[in-house]
């Protein structure tokens, strides 16, 4: 393929392992993230030049436990208007993963393009042996580079497989297979550059969300408590007087809540703090249940606190009625 014909794709640098580095290679675990520039993750990496006409733009340089709404905001504007042109085909992300998925699921609900947008990381930083980032930055970019990728919503590519945002989870702290939708499944499998797709996810994203971020100073403040034994509503208290709009609780089994954390959630709701049943689990589905249903809870479905967090906020944006922003939990 001549270098004109290329599929033009802008890879987006926020930080994280991808970009780390240790002391030696041996270090797997014990290092600096966010330490490589753009240029040099793309450097590391030339046989990307034959998938794509390849440009890099540093957004931020980061470990991603300290990523904010503010980054999100900037990287989701910044997303928008590359995808907006002509000369942008798709975007690649690179993203640490303690929160790709979190980046990867507001992205999901607020960029309004068909084109490919891919989020990549690495378990290990670039200095280690055996070093994961070049071939997921590589199959990024060939999946972005991809026709099969276009309306897929955002991708998660890591470790050869393919995800979708909503699903795709990070279910190990340090292996390098740590990416997973254990229920939801994969959407497919990256081998040798080529993406094979065998599914696609339901749920309305990107150019079918309603979430519009023109103009917005802000995210609402969400927070999410963890449920266990023995709790209180003290955390509760604490949440609504720092300002919170919205509670996230994390329950036992099927979005099981405490008596004195209830009585605390209903408190907050009262004074119109919008509360979401979630569950620890991680797995199957929180359901609507009558205790709920007077208390005015949404119910999460099958997502967890962490995405719940982030669908809240921005169906905060829009209402704080209960039954809209349920419908919303149920078609996203």
């Amino acid at each position: 393929m001549s270098k004109e014909k290329l599929p033009r794709i802008t890879i987006l640098a926020v930080g994280g392992t991808i970009a780390g580095k240790g002391a030696d290679s041996t270090q797997i675990t014990q290092y600096q993230a966010g330490v490589l520039t753009i240029e040099a993750l793309i450097k590391a990496v030339p046989q990307v030049s034959d998938l794509a006409e390849v440009s890099g733009y540093q957004i931020a340089n980061i470990a991603s436990y300290a990523t904010t709404d503010q980054l999100w905001l900037k990287l989701a504007m910044k997303v928008n208007e590359l995808l907006s042109q002509s000369h942008c085909d798709g975007v690649v992300i690179t993203h640490g993963t303690d929160t790709l998925e979190e980046t990867a699921y507001f992205l999901h609900l607020t960029v309004k393009s068909h084109k490919p947008v891919v989020m990549v990381g690495a378990m290990r930083p670039a200095t280690a042996l055996s070093a994961d980032g070049p071939l997921n930055l590589y199959n990024g970019v060939a999946l972005a580079a991809s026709d099969v990728a276009r309306g897929h919503g955002v991708l998660i590519s890591l470790n050869g497989r393919i995800g979708s945002a909503r699903e795709t989870s990070k279910l190990h702290t340090t292996a390098i297979d740590a990416f997973g939708s254990p229920e939801a499944g994969l959407l497919g499998y990256m081998v040798d550059g080529r993406p094979h797709f065998y599914y696609k996810s339901l749920r309305k994203h990107t150019a079918e969300s309603e979430f519009v971020l023109f103009d917005l100073p802000q995210l609402p403040r969400v927070d999410i408590l963890f449920g266990h034994s023995q709790d209180t509503r003290d955390l509760v208290d604490a949440a609504v007087a720092a300002g919170a709009e919205g509670i996230v609780h994390a329950g036992t089994g099927n979005g099981g809540i405490f008596p004195l954390t209830r009585q605390g959630l209903q408190d907050a709701n009262e004074q119109g703090v919008m509360v979401v049943s979630t569950s620890r689990i991680g797995n199957g589905l929180v359901t609507t249940k009558p205790v709920d249903l007077e208390s005015d809870f949404i119910a999460s479905g099958n997502l967890t606190p962490q995405k719940s967090r982030i669908l809240l906020q921005l169906g905060l944006t829009k209402t704080h009625r209960s039954t809209e922003i349920q419908r919303m939990f149920e078609i996203y």
